[in-house]
């Protein structure tokens, strides 16, 4: 699997900050011809997410360290199940450890969390999406995580989507016609999203060239208007108070995509160890 180039350059600055000048406790103590064996282990439910990024934490410190899963990225796991073995020089997999654990953790946390909102909105048509509420210089990876967990990923950027929101509607005094125009004749090629929060703005917005309406913080018989007026014309984003509480009525509005920002600024990792021998 060919990781991202910015979640390469992530392992390497993670890396760089933990070694500094160098692992002072496992270059004084750990002969430099040692060899460890090591195991991650699940010690929660949930799904796994990250291996490659584990793998090439170790592969940056030594590339003759051998990383054996023994699951899939997006595979469900259990408290005690064996994820993958490390094989190598010690002194490479205890200065990668860390590392390795702190994006592994916190990648499969994400998917796990995803998959709660997959599962909760099973037998509908509506789409889980994250946003662009990512860890500074981690988004690629928790962009990816979002995928093996069964989401998928909104705009990467500001560059690769046009979202025109409310206070780009202010600079222009309200005038949507006038914004969606401008961000057109800007960049015709790049697709484009308005945000509204009434149903007299979702009135004016289906008749603009969008390719997608969010529907910023409405009520569930708000969104069930929205689905009703717009017929399918242009596909409806649901954002706002979105927990595993409110999702599946949300849901069943019958919106087509929902945005949920907790899927990645609020992640609680999933507890996983490494034991070396």
């Amino acid at each position: 699997m060919k990781l991202h180039p910015h979640i390469e350059q992530a392992i390497h600055t993670a890396l760089a900050e933990d070694l500094g000048s160098g692992d002072v406790t496992t270059l004084a103590i750990v002969a430099e011809d040692g060899v460890m064996h090591g195991r991650f282990q699940a010690k929660a439910h949930g799904i796994i997410a990250g291996l490659e990024v584990a793998r090439l934490v170790f592969a940056l410190l030594d590339e003759r360290v051998t990383f054996t899963p023994q699951v899939q990225d997006g595979d469900p796991v259990t408290p005690g199940q064996l994820i993958a073995t490390v094989n190598g020089l010690a002194r490479a997999l205890l200065s990668g450890e860390r590392t390795a654990l702190n994006f592994l953790q916190r990648m499969s946390g994400i998917a796990t969390l995803t998959r709660q909102f997959v599962d909760t909105i099973a037998g509908t048509t509506a789409v889980i999406l994250d946003t662009r509420k990512t860890a500074p210089g981690l988004r690629a990876a928790d962009k990816l995580a979002v995928q093996m967990g069964g989401g998928q990923n909104h705009r990467f950027g500001l560059f690769d989507m046009a979202l025109i929101k409310d206070n780009h509607i202010a600079a222009v005094n309200g005038d949507l016609a006038e914004a969606v125009h401008r961000v057109k004749r800007y960049v015709p090629d790049v697709p484009v999203e308005i945000e509204v929060t009434t149903l007299a703005q979702l009135r004016t917005a289906v008749s603009l060239p969008v390719d997608r309406i969010m529907l910023d913080n409405m009520s569930l018989e708000q969104m069930r208007q929205a689905v009703e007026m717009c017929n399918g014309r242009v596909p409806l984003e649901a954002s706002g108070n979105v927990n595993l509480d409110t999702i599946r009525a949300i849901a069943e509005t019958g919106v087509d995509y929902i945005s949920i920002g907790a899927l990645t600024h609020s992640v609680r990792a999933l507890d996983i160890s490494l034991e070396l021998e």
